[in-house]
């Protein structure tokens, strides 16, 4: 189960979806004033090097947020046609490579702790199972001297996240939470665990946020996932939300495979804002990392 390291993958297109999509339904949470507590169940190691061994052997951001950076912050010549969605993540990772170099990449943990309120006393819990991921984690979030605002804690998030719904009231009595769920889906359990955790959540806060990445692979738990999620959210009288990306891939040679080419973000209780900015983000997204057979992205949503 401590196989899979995030630092393989950072910045894929599946981080690409992921943390645009992330930054989108944050921005527009924090437009209301009240706290706001955050959970990641599966923080990882929270900062990647895109110069590292570990992501050099694949080479995933090349054709993920590398390549976005190439099309549409150009070092030199005008810039293609951007959206709102897409600038707001491309901006807030050149925040984290000051010199204009695209070196570090901001895991989900920053990206939240890079948005959080100090004013709205916003909290962040941040669960990592790995010993690897999760000292890397600790000693990365230490360096940003958040105090109690921003805690690791080295448990299984599927556990963890349930003592802390309902979220403990601010000030003003009002109860917010957001929280996302991408574990590393090595094993077919966690597709079973990942739908059981949310409709538990749901059950215990169920206008909470709850944001999920998933794989888009031949396997059936992933084809069901979504199916599920859009199930418990329709039985529950919530909102809900369901975006894939396929970049595709060239020509294979013989015994070749493919990888990953294609995830999906389902979101319950989505900012009714989200919709409209993927729906403008997407095909961008297929048209600069589409890479050849099977590229393409969907867009579902249903309210409550």
């Amino acid at each position: 189960m401590f196989s899979y390291r995030h630092a393989f993958h950072a910045g894929n297109h599946g981080d690409v979806l992921k943390h645009m999509v992330l930054i989108a339904t944050l921005r527009h949470l924090m437009l209301k004033p009240g706290t706001l507590t955050m959970v990641d169940t599966h923080a990882g190691a929270g900062l990647y090097r895109l110069d590292s061994d570990f992501t050099d052997k694949g080479g995933e951001a090349t054709h993920g947020v590398v390549r976005l950076f190439e099309v549409l912050r150009p070092a030199a010549g005008q810039a293609p046609e951007s959206t709102p969605v897409l600038d707001d993540y491309l901006d807030l990772v050149a925040g984290f490579n000051p010199d204009g170099a695209l070196r570090v990449y901001p895991g989900s943990p920053f990206v939240m702790q890079h948005l959080m309120r100090h004013d709205a006393r916003d909290r962040l819990k941040l669960f990592e199972l790995h010993p690897t991921d999760g000292k890397s984690l600790s000693s990365n979030v230490a360096q940003l001297e958040a105090g109690r605002s921003v805690v690791v804690v080295r448990q299984d998030g599927f556990e963890g996240l349930k003592p802390l719904l309902p979220p403990p009231a601010d000030a003003q009595g009002s109860r917010r939470a957001l929280v996302l769920m991408d574990p590393s889906y090595e094993l077919k359990s966690d597709y079973g665990k990942v739908s059981a955790c949310i409709q538990d959540a749901v059950k215990r806060f169920a206008t909470g946020t709850y944001v999920v990445w998933y794989p888009v692979i031949p396997r059936t738990e992933a084809h069901d996932l979504p199916r599920k999620l859009r199930g418990l959210a329709q039985r529950a009288g919530r909102g809900w939300l369901n975006a894939t990306l396929a970049i595709g891939h060239p020509p294979l040679a013989p015994n070749e495979r493919p990888g990953l080419t294609a995830s999906g973000m389902f979101v319950i209780n989505p900012p009714h804002t989200l919709a409209e900015g993927l729906k403008a983000s997407l095909p961008r997204l297929v048209d600069i990392l589409g890479r050849g057979r099977g590229q393409g992205h969907t867009l579902e949503h249903g309210s409550a």
